[in-house]
């Protein structure tokens, strides 16, 4: 189920890369009508789970509501339209890579945040991600990038809106479920793009077969049945292993990217793709006590 899922992620990154060169679709429109239609089917496929109790009753408490709100807007649509918008401006290879710099960035949050000494791990997956991100952002060329500045400013701020949204969530989801918690926030964020980009003003006279095949696909399976895999792991695998297993979105969307798509992908960037995956094994092997003494915080799920 996790590596399904993960990897429908990862696929979903290159399928949108495809959309916005190939066939000229808004980066905006997709981010819009994939958070609205995935939040609706996954508020309604909540009402046959355990949660469907509090999936209208969350409203009726102004704390969640708030919270709901805050993460609707910073946290879900945060993360999706930074992460897109460096697809948009770059490749899905090298924004998803730069996305899975959350841990990273949440490691630096956890030391200062609590003036805590950093692990052992702490240093190696820092070192990791430094050194991963200089390789796969130059190829080993200081005076060359692979991709543009703007794709690597949505693609470092998509890593931070991802930390923020693990961050912000995990005391959500403790409490309402995953469910309501990302199902609520993704018609929130899809709202509030809503007034910028209307899901109904969309030109579909150049809209091909392939064209609603493909943005079907990122909608239905590289956001509802991603996540819902991901989340129906946790019943049968430890977190640690379903955060361990994840692994797959980053490696389905470098492969695909590679073999679909033709990106051009050096040795030097590949070495800085492992560096990365490398952080984010060492990441998920840190125990219990590593993640109390470092930062205090719980990992969430979702993406």
């Amino acid at each position: 189920m996790v590596t399904i899922g993960a990897a429908f992620w990862g696929l979903s990154g290159t399928v949108a890369q495809n959309l916005f060169q190939e066939n000229n679709m808004s980066m905006a429109w997709l981010v819009t009508v994939r958070l609205l239609v995935s939040g609706i089917l996954l508020i309604t496929l909540g009402f046959f789970g355990s949660e469907k109790t509090k999936i209208f009753t969350v409203w009726k408490h102004k704390k969640y509501r708030v919270k709901l709100i805050v993460f609707g807007i910073l946290g879900m649509l945060g993360v999706q339209y930074t992460y897109f918008a460096s697809i948009d401006e770059g490749n899905a290879a090298i924004a998803t890579l730069l996305q899975y710099l959350a841990p990273a960035f949440i490691v630096f949050y956890g030391l200062l945040r609590y003036k805590s000494l950093p692990t052992f791990i702490d240093f190696i997956s820092i070192f990791l991600a430094l050194t991963g991100t200089f390789l796969l952002l130059t190829n080993g060329k200081i005076d060359g990038l692979t991709v543009s500045g703007s794709s690597i400013f949505w693609g470092v701020l998509s890593g931070l809106s991802l930390a923020f949204y693990i961050l912000y969530s995990a005391p959500l989801i403790k409490v309402l479920g995953s469910k309501i918690v990302v199902g609520w926030g993704m018609i929130i964020g899809g709202i509030g793009i809503s007034f910028f980009t209307p899901p109904w003003k969309v030109d579909m006279g150049n809209w091909t077969l392939s064209t609603i095949t493909q943005t079907v696909f990122v909608i239905v399976f590289g956001t509802l049945l991603a996540f819902y895999l991901y989340i129906e792991s946790l019943r049968y695998i430890s977190p640690k292993e379903t955060s361990l297993l994840g692994c797959t979105e980053p490696v389905a969307a470098v492969l695909s990217s590679l073999i679909w798509l033709e990106v051009s992908f050096g040795w030097y960037q590949g070495l800085g793709a492992l560096l990365i995956l490398l952080m984010i094994i060492f990441m998920s092997q840190k125990s219990e006590d590593d993640v109390k003494n470092t930062n205090h915080l719980e990992k969430g799920a979702g993406h």
